[in-house]
This record gives C-alpha cells, structure tokens and sequence, in this order.
C-alpha cells in the first residue's frame, strides 16, 4: 500500500511538471491569447503580469503546484472561472459515463467469459468468442453511431444526445447515459471474456479441480467458489489497463453523444489555447487512472496467494 502511494506521487509529480512544463515551452503569453490581436503590448504585458506569467518559470510551477495541494488549479485565462469549479462541473458527467461503462464492460465481459469458458468448445463458445473477436474491432465512436441509428433513430427508445444529472431521476439518468456507456464499454468487455475464458479453460484442467470433483462438490461450487477465483487474475489486469482508455475514450464518446464532460471542456479548451484549464484536466484525469490501477492491483495482490495455493 505504501509503496502504491509513493508510485503515485512520484508519477503525478513528474506528470504534473511535464505538464507545466509543456505549456511554457509552447510560449503562449496569457495575454495575448485572452485579449486578442487587437490588445496593445502594453496591455497584455500588464495581463501577463497580473497572472504571474513574467516570473522565472520553476517559480510559477511551485506557485501552481502548492495550489493545487490545496485544491485551487488557477483560473482560465478567458472565461477567468476557476478551474477547480469547472472541474466540479464537468466531471461528474465524465464520471458517470467511465464507471456505468466500466461497470458494464465488467458484467458483460465477465457473463461471456464464464459462459465460453463453463461450456468450452461448444457452440455457446464458438459463438461468443467470434461475437467478441467483431466487436472488440468497433471503435466507441463508430459503435455510439451505429447504437443511435438503432436506438434512437429506428426504435426511437433512447435520446441520440444530452445528459440529465441523477437528482433528476435514476430512469432519466441512465436513459441518457445507456448507450454511450455501452459504446465505450465494448472493447474492454470483449477483451475481459476473452481472459476470463482462457483463464476458466486453463484453471479448469487443474488437479485441484479434479480433486474437487472427487469430493462430490457440484459444478457449479467448483467454477465460483474455486476455479473463478484463480482465473480472474489476468481479466482483472485487463480491467486496470482498460481504465485509461475509458477515461480517454470517453472525450470521444462525449462528442457524439453531446455528453458536457470534461471531454467537452478540454477540447474546447485545447483549441482556445486556455492552458490552466488543459493542465488541470491532465493532472486531475491522470490522478484519477493512478488511484483506479492502484485499486485493481490490490485486488490483484489479494488473489496471489489464493493462487499460489492453491497451485501448489
């Protein structure tokens, strides 16, 4: 666990210099991005003092990396919101829509991975691992399209577009969120059953399953409460490195799907050239995909044992 957290902070703290560092190196006078070609030098000299931009840069990235300790990520050089509050206000939109997705790549993934792997080299196998082979070719963007023109345009059950927070309704909440979540959830689904499968297969030929059977236990006792376990390793890998991508895929997904996440605001904000605004978003989404591999390698550390055990 300790040395979890000090990966952590090691990571964010040359990320978030490089960060920094990246947005300096471009050059980009504050002033002269906020106010315009038509500002004076003399204005937006004056602008780049007022935030700062004239001292050495390590001194601003200490300045910016002692605020951001205490939460405050600057404010945006256009709009002058904090960024801490645009955050605030995006980002459960974001968050919605990558844990919905991650939840259901999980319980989707691991149904198919369980079934092909229960039934091995029959039709039910065949049958997902051909299913999963073609889906996991989709990118979320071309998958949200197509789920539109079924769900939306055809049958008309579900809205193309837009979001509702939850304290407008559970119903309405996950009407909108659906079908994104599901594009996003596609590839990572396919590629949790397909682990899970290999993984079931493999546990499934160990002596410690056929000792099982000698005792009399049912199929059933023997796949959840013994082989499940040992097999789920590598498809919890697959969960921790598809995180990043869910996050990330998620710009994507918020495009099509006119989601106002913080996809919405960092492009936006990218092509206005706002970089307090893009570097808070970085630090705070490679925070979020530390905190989430961490987790998934703590699950990892507590099934080791079982399976060193139990191969033993």
């Amino acid at each position: 666990m300790a040395k979890g957290l000090g990966t952590i902070v090691t990571v964010l703290l040359v990320a978030s210099f490089a960060t920094f560092a990246l947005g300096a190196i471009a050059g980009t006078s504050p002033g002269a991005v906020a106010l315009g070609s038509d500002a004076t030098p003399e204005a937006i000299a004056a602008f780049d003092h007022n935030v700062g931009y004239d001292r050495p840069m390590v001194v601003r990235y200490l300045d910016w990396l002692g605020s951001a300790l205490t939460g405050d990520l600057g404010t945006s050089w256009f709009s002058g919101i904090s960024v801490t509050d645009s955050l605030a206000d995006r980002l459960p939109v974001s968050l919605s829509l990558a844990g919905l997705a991650l939840v259901l790549a999980v319980l989707i993934g691991a149904a198919g991975g369980i079934l092909a792997g229960r039934y091995r080299g029959t039709a039910v196998d065949r049958g997902i691992t051909i299913v999963a082979g073609a889906l996991s070719t989709l990118p979320p963007f071309v998958a949200g399209i197509a789920l539109i023109v079924v769900f939306s345009v055809g049958l008309g059950a579900l809205p193309s577009g837009g979001y509702v927070p939850l304290s407008s309704g559970v119903g309405p909440w996950l009407g909108f969120l659906v079908l994104p979540a599901v594009a996003l959830s596609l590839d990572a689904a396919c590629e949790i059953a397909r682990q899970l499968r290999t993984g079931i297969v493999a546990a499934l030929d160990e002596n410690y399953v056929t000792g099982a059977v000698v005792r009399g236990l049912t199929a059933r006792r023997i796949l959840f409460g013994h082989v499940l376990r040992n097999a789920a390793g590598p498809a919890l890998a697959v969960v921790g490195l598809h995180i990043p991508r869910l996050i990330g895929g998620a710009v994507v997904t918020e495009a099509v799907f006119v989601l106002p996440g913080i996809g919405e605001l960092a492009r936006d904000s990218a092509l206005q050239g706002d970089v307090p605004v893009v570097q808070g978003i970085l630090l705070v989404v490679l925070a979020l995909v530390m905190v989430s591999n961490t987790a998934v390698n703590i699950v990892l550390e507590r099934l080791r044992p079982h399976s060193a055990r139990s191969g033993s």
